[in-house]
């Protein structure tokens, strides 16, 4: 083809594509004192604001959760989590996400609270109770009867 298709993608500026270069980066060093330098560096060189404080600790906490759950189990808690995220409450963090890079496209979130320290255990706490609404029901998965019985025992 002679000319460049209007609707080709440069992957390589993509935003994947430049996270795995910093993961490349950083990770590829010998020692573990080397890697954490590296991602010291990274950190210092740019502000990143595409999760809020109260959502990178709810994170790490479902992430450290769900290590110790089935499929089944990780998905209700999962189904719990993202009920009260688009509820606002206690935090409305993903609404501040959306009209940062969507409505107002300023990429400026201003997270509310705005620093790790001030995200208590708590709030984080809050998120993976049953949601406090009438209408709220639980989330059912289907029976896996189907499934071999080591199968089941996972889900």
């Amino acid at each position: 083809m002679k000319g460049k298709m209007k609707n080709d993608i440069n992957v390589e500026s993509s935003g994947e594509m430049r996270r795995l270069n910093v993961i490349n980066r950083c990770f590829s060093r010998r020692t573990v004192e080397e890697i954490i330098s590296a991602l010291e560096r990274e950190a210092l060189n740019k502000k990143d604001d595409w999760i809020s404080e109260t959502g990178l600790k709810i994170c790490l906490r479902s992430i450290r959760q769900g290590r110790l759950q089935g499929v089944g189990q990780c998905l209700v808690r999962e189904y719990r989590l993202v009920c009260h995220v688009m509820q606002g409450k206690p935090s409305k963090d993903v609404f501040e996400g959306f009209r940062a890079i969507l409505l107002d496209k300023d990429k400026n979130p201003k997270w509310e609270p705005s620093k790790l320290e001030l995200v208590s255990d708590d709030m984080v706490d809050s998120y993976f109770y049953m949601m406090d609404d009438e209408g709220w029901e639980h989330l059912k998965l289907p029976a896996r009867s189907n499934l071999p019985a080591y199968a089941i025992a996972k889900l």
